[in-house]
């Protein structure tokens, strides 16, 4: 290709619209175009990129045995109002809606359980037929409330999601098992440096699931990792090593005027205990029934895990009016002398015997609130949030919380869309059971940006040699000296006859204007024909990545920039 005839401006300063890295970099090198917050345009140069993630991806899945399908983006709205999630993403005003001349409910697909599953119903009806696993490259659209960072967090994206069909758990965990090991690949060949973590399955539901983060400090996604084992989970769904029990006190419990204090903060300053030392209770109504939730008073309770813990019940927490129906102070509350309150406490709560705590009664609280003596746990559960520092669950080594961008997510959804959609096939025994699924998405789109993140500097972008649009560019220093031309032409044509990736900049623009553009967009080996060279009879060779420089003599141009591209990362 050549560069005076490719569809591509480069942009000297950094776009005002533009946060990330990322973005910045994907927009002032020609790669993309806003057409309105959250929804690009790819340029020449992003959709060759773009199409060779598609490809890894694509390759990987294939081995391991799935089989493409293409999906329409519009979906009807009754096999999501079966499964619940209509509702769930109305909530959330995460789903692009409308209606078709006839009035029926459609919407644009953020994800394709509801259509994928009636699918294989009608195809398949028996043990026989199984396990199957069908995965699409399609177009998603979900209505973030800030689309920002470019690709990052875009409201159209493209996505490869698969989804598996077994007809019992340990099938189930085979074709998970394979998923991973696709992503895995798929992600190392892009370039990513990536970590599997634990994972909250938020809208698409199921037990087990992971999701796969590339270290960024952009990142929006903040993932706990142990210092000292392979232990690493998403902040949602991360636990900590609970602590052991703490000694019996006789603490008498004691009240204590704290006027106009309903928060941690002002408690702590009027009686100057430390917030660990308070303990928090948070009001819930599950399943309609009001709930007191411990924690300690330096930690929050993380809604995720409450939610996954009393799944399927709904949680939500206690609004003004809730507060006056029961009968309950706000800010005020304390877990003792409620006999029809359910207790429900973080692990945390046992590490201290005596707490203070609200008093039930405006402009008061306790001290010497005794676990066992003025009040009793029901239930346990890992209910806080995690934080730097806090010992690993699996070996006790200190945490340290990172920054990520997800880059891709597996669940194992088990029959929590076959049962409400009535999918079924025979057993061997006759017995007609539910689909056992799983769900594998991976982001092609935010790869993009995630690479950019990880393989950059302050001149641009620095593609691994597996997506970058083009190997190797020949720059033609000197546009106005025939021999220059002529030589920048041969090696131009030399690496194509070879099979390269090849773009050659042509362009009426200075030297340094080519070498800035050529370092911005990234190609991966850059070859230099110019004046000094040709007296020489050389030419200079730059692999961008590490930015080591040789030469090479002028009649081994393009094997040198061949063996340059071999070996660059």
């Amino acid at each position: 290709m050549r560069q005076s005839q490719l569809f591509a401006r480069t942009l000297r300063e950094d776009p005002s619209e533009a946060e990330a890295p990322s973005h910045r970099l994907l927009l002032r090198g020609a790669f993309m175009r806003p057409l309105m917050s959250g929804v690009y345009t790819f340029l020449p140069l992003g959709l060759r990129v773009l199409r060779k993630v598609e490809q890894i991806v694509r390759e990987e899945m294939d081995r391991q045995g799935a089989q493409e399908v293409r999906m329409p983006a519009i979906v009807p709205s009754e096999p999501w109002h079966a499964t619940g999630r209509w509702e769930a993403y109305a909530a959330e005003q995460l789903m692009f809606t409308l209606h078709d001349r006839a009035g029926r409910e459609l919407g644009l697909g953020p994800t394709h359980e509801e259509v994928v599953t009636p699918l294989v119903d009608a195809e398949y009806g028996s043990y026989r037929d199984l396990p199957v696993n069908l995965y699409q490259v399609q177009w998603k659209y979900r209505d973030e409330a800030r689309p920002k960072s470019g690709l990052l967090r875009a409201r159209e994206f493209l996505m490869k999601d698969a989804y598996s069909f077994d007809r019992d758990l340990e099938g189930l965990r085979v074709s998970y098992a394979k998923m991973v090991e696709g992503y895995k690949a798929s992600f190392t060949r892009c370039g990513l440096e990536f970590v599997m973590v634990e994972a909250d399955p938020g809208l698409i539901g199921g037990d087990v699931n992971h999701e796969f983060m590339a270290p960024a400090d952009v990142g929006e996604d903040l993932f706990v990792r142990c210092t000292t084992c392979d232990y690493a989970a998403n902040l949602e769904a991360a636990r900590a090593a609970p602590p052991g029990p703490a000694e019996p006190s006789d603490e008498p419990l004691e009240k204590h005027h704290t006027p106009d204090a309903p928060t941690i903060e002002a408690v702590v300053g009027l009686l100057g205990v430390p917030a660990e030392a308070m303990l928090k209770c948070m009001v819930y109504e599950i399943d309609g029934r009001p709930t007191l939730v411990l924690v300690p008073g330096d930690r929050e309770v993380s809604e995720g895990k409450l939610r996954r813990a009393f799944a399927p019940a709904a949680v939500t927490m206690l609004d003004d009016p809730g507060f006056e129906r029961h009968g309950l102070v706000k800010g005020y509350v304390g877990p003792h002398g409620h006999r029809d309150l359910e207790i429900v406490a973080d692990h945390r709560v046992r590490s201290r015997s005596a707490w203070v705590t609200g008093a039930n009664e405006v402009d008061h609280h306790v001290t010497g609130c005794v676990l066992g003596r003025d009040f009793d746990v029901r239930r346990w559960e890992d209910l806080a949030g995690v934080r730097e520092g806090d010992r690993c669950p699996v070996d006790g080594g200190p945490m340290e919380i990172a920054r990520s961008i997800e880059v891709g997510h597996t669940f194992q959804l088990g029959s929590r869309y076959s049962e409400p959609l009535k999918a079924t096939f025979v057993d061997e025994d006759g017995i007609e059971k539910p689909f056992l699924m799983g769900c594998y998405g991976i982001g092609i789109s935010r790869i993009v940006a995630a690479v950019v993140e990880q393989h950059r500097d302050d001149r641009g972008i620095a593609w691994p040699k597996a997506l970058a649009p083009y190997g190797v560019c020949v720059i033609v220093a000197n546009r106005d000296d025939d021999r220059v031309v002529a030589e920048s032409e041969r090696i131009y044509a030399e690496l194509q006859e070879m099979g390269v990736e090849v773009l050659i900049d042509d362009r009426d623009e200075s030297a340094g204007v080519k070498f800035a553009d050529a370092d911005l967009i990234g190609h991966p080996v850059q070859v230099v024909v110019g004046r000094r060279g040709l007296d020489a009879g050389t030419v200079d060779l730059k692999v961008r990545a590490t930015g080591e420089r040789s030469r090479a003599p002028l009649a081994e141009a393009a094997s040198a920039a061949v063996e340059a591209l071999r070996s660059a990362p």
